[in-house]
């Protein structure tokens, strides 16, 4: 009932910009907290920003200061600007939601959900 499209990957080279738009959509109650994630070749997902719904965010140590997270409510979208751009960077980008839908709110509460991930590739 719920799906999250991620868009916004691509190759660029290092030192630029890139943004991620994420959209939630289907039988929504209410979104807890949305955030990106990421996974490098052989390496463990991580968590890159999370935004709750009260607008508080939080960012890994290594994109703070490069990296903004935001969202729009009334679309239920949340973005990821990614600025000065590093080949370490370099990682299939993974939207993430925590959604109470219009069954799990009489059910079971909060679900996670996951997008299908966008690669962002950072090589000059």
């Amino acid at each position: 009932q719920v799906q999250l499209v991620e868009s916004g990957g691509g190759l660029v080279q290092p030192g630029e910009s890139l943004r991620l738009s994420c959209a939630a959509s289907g039988s929504i109650f209410s979104i807890n907290t949305m955030g990106w994630y990421r996974q490098a070749p052989g390496k463990e997902r991580e968590l890159v920003a999370a935004i709750t719904s009260g607008g508080n965010t939080n960012y890994a140590d290594s994109v703070k200061g490069r990296f903004t997270i935001s969202k729009d409510n009334a679309k239920n979208t949340v973005y990821l600007q990614m600025s000065s751009l590093k080949p370490e960077d370099t990682a299939v980008y993974y939207c993430n939601a925590d959604i109470l839908t219009l069954t799990s709110y009489s059910r079971t509460g909060y679900l996670d959900f996951w997008g299908q991930g966008t690669l962002v590739t950072v090589s000059s």
